[in-house]
């Protein structure tokens, strides 16, 4: 493991934080003219906040100033939920060890080349570990703040900034998307034929934003395969787009797989959102996402457009080749570098676990996190109720969506430890949060791997965090 033991975090963390504001301190002062205000006994005195570990100095009101502002910065930059022992939390420390036991043997059986877990219950971080590689070319290990891309994660930020419009009058949920996106009027359903001479007919209902949220408004995704309608959206390369009206006007001229309304299909309906959000904001999907959803939350390495000063930080990803892990260049155009790319609603963030887990934190806590509330709690109650319709069901018969994820509806059928209640998602690259309103519980796992989750650790992931409760 790369990472200090959960039991030391919190004093470690502490420590580095007086450090930075001491060093930051003395800089200053290091810098301001002799007698200004400079600490010395002569001086009008300030005395500083006293802070744990940190002596006491005499400073001018201006060095104390300097002294609020560097912790602010510093705390802000590492922003991240508090933090307790297992025992604390409810769970056992001997059996929480077999989440890092899990964890250990995929990287050591090269399955994956690193890995990062964060566990929280009431809202405090039992378990943050790290292991292996985010780039096994060159060496780079594992950190707390590696950056990931997330891919369909992104998907319920981009429900949340749906749900805030909502909330604010300015969309309602069955309203037709196409009194903000015209370009998809008209839209055709596939019922047969081939790639090349698809047998086509009119939608016989409009898609609406509720549809776009629970992914049954007809639309699919290219990477799928079992219909023609896959092929007609790979010719429509859609993820070289150039822009977000681009991306409509690609999506405009191909076919529903089924009639709005009717069938659950995992679709691109997040990416369209994103270009909703665009016109009903009047902002930049980017910027809307920056102060609306991400500024609020302290989500400070979670963007589109990974800043270059942090580009080094970004993990690479993985395959296995010929029974060994290899680097692998990015899928579903998900570019770090600014100017790379669309801003995808589905698919397009990059973000650290720590970054994610406050996120999910903030919709556990019914919408709010360190007093700011992204959703109000009663619309948070109603996008993790089951919207799709009668005999239909997600990925499994356990599976329900509501308006921003999977929703777990019947234990039995799942087959595995949880709650009813549990509301869950993943991306494309190995990553997975889940959130336990019941248990209060939140844990994430973030590896860097294609294809989508392929040695199964998810569910075991999920029984082994499961069985540590006490």
């Amino acid at each position: 493991m790369n990472t200090m033991t959960t039991e030391n975090t919190e004093h470690t963390e502490a420590n580095f934080f007086r450090k930075t504001a001491t060093a930051s301190i003395r800089a200053w002062e290091r810098r301001l003219p002799a007698g200004i205000c400079r600490v010395t006994r002569r001086n009008s005195p300030a005395r500083m906040p006293a802070l744990p570990g940190l002596r006491r100095s005499r400073l001018s009101h201006s060095v104390c100033s300097v002294f609020s502002v560097v912790l602010f910065l510093a705390t802000s930059a590492f922003a991240q939920l508090p933090t307790t022992s297992p025992k604390r939390a409810g769970f056992d420390p001997v059996r929480l060890e077999r989440v890092h036991e899990l964890i250990a043997s995929h990287i050591g059986s090269g399955k994956h080349a690193g890995a990062a877990v964060l566990i929280a219950r009431h809202g405090k971080i039992v378990d943050f570990q790290t292991w292996g590689k985010r780039d096994i070319d060159s060496g780079a290990p594992v950190e707390k703040d590696t950056i990931c891309r997330i891919y369909s994660m992104s998907k319920v930020v981009t429900a949340v900034a749906v749900l805030q419009l909502f909330e604010a009058g300015k969309v309602q949920l069955d309203s037709p998307v196409t009194n903000w996106l015209p370009e998809l009027r008209g839209l055709k359903v596939f019922t047969g034929g081939t790639a090349d001479a698809p047998q086509l007919v009119p939608a016989t209902n409009v898609i609406t934003v509720r549809m776009l949220l629970n992914h049954t408004a007809g639309f699919t995704y290219d990477f799928f395969a079992g219909s023609p309608v896959h092929d007609i959206y790979k010719r429509a390369d859609l993820w070289n787009s150039t822009s977000l009206d681009d991306f409509l006007q690609r999506v405009a001229k191909l076919p529903l797989l089924a009639q709005p309304g009717t069938k659950f299909n995992y679709s691109i309906g997040d990416d369209v959102l994103g270009a909703l959000i665009q016109r009903v904001s009047g902002e930049s999907f980017e910027d809307y996402v920056a102060r609306h959803i991400t500024g609020p939350l302290r989500m400070n390495d979670t963007f589109f457009d990974v800043p270059p000063e942090k580009l080094a930080r970004v993990s690479r990803l993985h395959e296995i080749k010929d029974g060994k892990l290899h680097t692998t260049p990015e899928i579903l155009g998900t570019f770090a570098e600014k100017g790379r790319g669309i801003p995808c609603g589905g698919a397009g963030l990059f973000s650290t676990i720590g970054d994610y887990a406050r996120f999910a934190q903030c919709l556990l806590n019914g919408g709010t996190l360190d007093g700011r509330r992204l959703l109000g709690r009663k619309t948070v109650e109603l996008a993790l109720k089951n919207t799709l319709p009668p005999g239909e069901s997600a990925f499994s018969a356990s599976e329900g969506w509501g308006l921003m994820s999977a929703l777990r509806l019947d234990m039995a059928a799942a087959k595995e430890p949880a709650s009813e209640g549990m509301f869950y998602w993943s991306g494309a690259a190995t990553t997975h949060f889940f959130c336990d309103p019941k248990e209060d519980l939140v844990a994430l796992v973030f590896c860097q791997h294609v294809p989508f989750d392929q040695h199964g650790l998810f569910t075991k992931f999920r029984t082994a965090v499961y069985q540590a409760l006490e």
